[in-house]
């Protein structure tokens, strides 16, 4: 799909600053711009890749003056990066509008969907589920019974929804994620055996959740998982049961937490962060990658380790770690000074 100049400088009302009819079909970086292509500049550092970019058009602020001749078609705003994302947002929607029902699905009689719904192939919906507008499921996915999917959703190849689980507004799932498999819950037996309890619970996810591929969210054992509205979500996370996560936390990849662990809202945790159970996180945490925490967490913490520990106490304290095997020798080597005086003045 092409587009000219002056039909994106309609988009983001931004100014046409040489050829109007310029075409571009393909984005690019500005040092790897190509005929053809659309590039922004927005950072100083970058302001030398205008004068030599092969791109067809290139958005600038509109501040910018250039300082010799270009080549490229600019396209002034008021912030080049703002519009860029705007792009690129505009250019996904583009590329990703489906509509309408593929060959070989399986859809329950009493399921119902809303306006603009499409569904890939080889994806099985459930009975009573139901299904707002603008809705997209691509192909091999489960959406099993009873579960309620908001408007503007999108659930990527291969991902799974068990049942019940309830999906807000604006949601993105990708490929691979599984919503609502049961808990990790065991009751020891007398001859050292396991009984399963059932997870009869559910998942709620609330409006404006990405939830990144091959992450999963266990359903409640009783009561629900919850997801509130905000949350990100990155590749390859594991939620237990009952937990919650505050509204607007991010979390990335790697990152496991716990059964009935509460996580409050505005929080940052890092890849690989490993959360015990039952605890209680406050809001606006900051976990450092690779933390381990096993203790509940005040508000406005920021910490690092594991166990975990205040972030500016930790870099204090591996400046001594890195440099233990040298202060044991230097400790050593005073010990030995220390008994020669003693058998020294002994003698």
């Amino acid at each position: 799909m092409k587009f000219t100049a002056e039909q994106i400088a309609g988009i983001l009302e931004g100014e046409v600053v040489g050829n109007p009819n310029a075409e571009v079909f393909q984005l690019s970086k500005i040092e790897e711009g190509k005929d053809g292509s659309l590039t922004f500049l927005s950072n100083p550092k970058y302001n030398n890749y205008i004068y030599t970019t092969e791109a067809t058009i290139t958005i600038v602020n509109k501040t910018f003056v250039p300082e010799s001749e270009i080549k490229t078609t600019l396209i002034k705003v008021e912030d080049a990066y703002l519009s860029f994302s705007k792009l690129l947002e505009f250019y996904d929607q583009v590329k990703g509008h489906k509509n309408g029902i593929e060959q070989h699905t399986v859809i329950a009689e009493s399921a119902t969907y809303g306006e603009n719904f499409y569904l890939g192939s080889f994806s099985y919906i459930g009975t009573n589920v139901k299904i707002g507008d603008n809705v997209k499921i691509y192909p091999n996915c489960f959406v099993g019974d009873n579960v309620k999917i908001g408007d503007n959703v999108t659930i990527f190849a291969g991902a799974k929804v068990y049942s019940e689980t309830i999906i807000g507004n604006n949601c993105t799932i990708h490929s691979g994620t599984i919503i609502g498999s049961d808990g990790f819950g065991y009751a020891p037996n007398a001859d050292g055996t396991f009984k399963k309890i059932p997870q009869i619970g559910n998942v709620v996810i609330e409006d404006n959740v990405d939830i990144g591929s091959c992450t999963t969210i266990d359903r409640a054992t009783m009561g629900s998982t919850i997801i509130r509205k905000g949350v990100k979500l990155d590749n390859q996370i594991q939620i237990a049961h009952n937990v919650e996560i505050g509204e607007n936390t991010v979390i990335a990849a790697q990152t496991g937490i716990a059964g009935s662990t509460k996580v409050g809202k505005n929080g940052m945790i890092g890849g690989q962060v490993g959360i015990a159970g039952h605890l209680t996180i406050g809001n606006h945490v900051r976990i450092q990658a690779q933390s381990g925490v096993g203790r509940n967490i005040k508000d406005n913490e920021v910490l690092q380790g594991s166990p975990t520990f205040g972030y500016n106490d930790f870099s204090k304290s591996y400046v001594h770690f890195k440099n233990l095997p040298k202060i044991i020798t230097e400790i050593e080597e005073l010990k030995k000074q220390i008994l020669n005086n003693k058998n020294g003045n002994n003698g």
